[in-house]
């Protein structure tokens, strides 16, 4: 498996991917992603008619045997960096989808997909 990621990718974008890092689904691709992970769950109805927000969560994880603050002002870094440059998407190229397709082909003949073998058909009417 592979992971595409760009500067754009907050939130979700954000935690998806460290977490598909940390689970060792497979190599994150692209661009670091921004870091805007803290949580708002409500909002504070101001008179005018708008509102006021404040963070209320973070994500934390166990890095080296340590707790710490994870992701947020950080980002995610891919594993192998790579642009999508807008010249190349206007022109209808996609630098990091081929990257992964050339990764993930080259993991497929180090690691060919193994098929087990059924039992013998066994004969019979029904």
């Amino acid at each position: 498996k592979a992971m595409l990621i760009n500067p754009y990718g907050g939130s979700g974008g954000d935690a998806f991917p460290y977490f598909f890092r940390k689970a060792g689904l497979g190599k994150v691709i692209g661009m670091r992603t921004w870091g805007g992970l803290v949580g708002i769950t409500g909002s504070y109805s101001l008179m005018s008619g708008g509102a006021v927000t404040a963070a209320e969560f973070a994500v934390w994880d166990v890095v080296d045997g340590k707790p710490q603050w994870v992701v947020e002002n950080i980002g995610v870094s891919p594993d192998i960096e790579v642009d999508n440059r807008p010249d190349l998407v206007f022109k209808g190229q996609d630098p990091q989808l081929d990257k992964a397709i050339e990764v993930l082909l080259d993991e497929l003949k180090r690691n060919p997909v193994k098929r087990p073998n059924h039992p013998p058909f066994r004969g019979g009417g029904g």
